[in-house]
């Protein structure tokens, strides 16, 4: 019998400062089985850092075709691509033909092999891809309970998380812009 994903809901009060953007989120996610506590919660920084209309979670792990979050316009094509981790660059190849833009965010120990490694071909594709530290996004993950309320503000290029249960602050560097 397969394994089910573990669901969360969040309420999250988003401050994007920079981008002027204030909105409360309703979020279920669903971790998939296989999936980290960290990882999902890069995906959920990853969605707070790009929020807009229409944007919205996939199935993520359970549906290879699809990235981790998209946003899709009104007649059904896909604005915005998000992959979180280390895509294969023959993934990110075929998120620059469906989708005019394409973000990828890194998060883990092995984020600087993976960019060492595939820097000169993915540097040209028109993806842009950003760096989470991996030890704030651990202190991110030690923050999560089933249900929580959360408070995040985003400004210069980090987001100060507030939760019942602590604080953390999580920074993210640019790797390639486009």
């Amino acid at each position: 019998m397969a394994l089910k994903p573990t669901i969360y809901k969040l309420k999250v009060t988003l401050s994007d400062i920079d981008r002027g953007y204030y909105d409360t989120l309703s979020l279920t996610v669903a971790q998939h089985p296989s999936e980290t506590l960290e990882r999902m919660m890069a995906r959920v920084l990853a969605f707070c850092i790009n929020a807009r209309e229409h944007l919205s979670f996939t199935k993520g792990l359970s549906a290879v075709e699809e990235p981790d979050i998209w946003a899709r316009t009104l007649d059904d094509r896909i604005s915005l691509w998000i992959d979180v981790g280390e895509p294969a660059l023959e993934r990110i190849k075929k998120a620059t033909r469906l989708s005019p833009a394409v973000k990828v965010y890194t998060f883990n120990s092995k984020s600087d092999a993976w960019w060492a490694q595939g820097r000169a071909k993915i540097g040209e594709l028109p993806v842009a891809v950003y760096q989470f530290p991996w030890g704030s996004i651990q202190a991110l993950a030690a923050l999560v309970n089933r249900t929580m309320d959360m408070s995040v503000t985003i400004s210069d290029d980090t987001a100060y998380v507030s939760t019942g249960a602590g604080e953390c602050e999580v920074s993210w560097g640019a790797l390639q812009t486009i």
